[in-house]
């Protein structure tokens, strides 16, 4: 049902942006000119497909910091759908196979508890970006869950 595919041609590069239009332009009121930067060309994108449909999207960026995972956005009528939990995943994994163990994001504060089911940490005080409060988080494969 639910399909993520790593972006492979600008057809496919389209579509996530896209999606990152309507949820952070249209939906959160990001300005257009924010929401896209200077490291497009050089993150990892995916997309994930809900029966075919392209509905999530996100990112990943190698910095000097380690691995952030970036730009996480699903399609408002597709959250709840596991979407949001597919491209996490699918992300995690492309670090693990990378060898990459210094993961990280900038969490929107409403998105907290769902990044902490995945083994990210709240690291630092909150911030904005874009206008919306930010956390710092750092995956903590290691973290006890209950």
């Amino acid at each position: 049902m639910i399909h993520i595919q790593e972006v492979k041609n600008p057809e496919e590069l389209e579509q996530a942006f896209v999606i990152r239009k309507k949820v952070f332009v249209e939906e959160q009121n990001v300005p257009l000119e924010e929401e896209y930067d200077e490291f497009e060309k050089e993150c990892l994108h995916i997309v994930a497909y809900f029966k075919g449909i392209p509905t999530g999207t996100a990112r990943m960026r190698f910095t000097k910091e380690g691995v952030k995972l970036e730009r996480f956005s699903v399609l408002k009528e597709y959250r709840g759908s596991g979407v949001g939990t597919a491209l996490v995943k699918k992300l995690l994994t492309e670090c693990k196979n990378k060898n990459k163990s210094k993961v990280y994001l900038y969490a929107q504060v409403s998105a907290v508890q769902f990044y902490e089911k995945f083994h990210f940490e709240k690291e630092g005080d909150i911030f904005l970006d874009a206008g919306i409060d930010h956390i710092k988080m750092q995956y903590n494969e290691k973290r006890k869950t209950n």
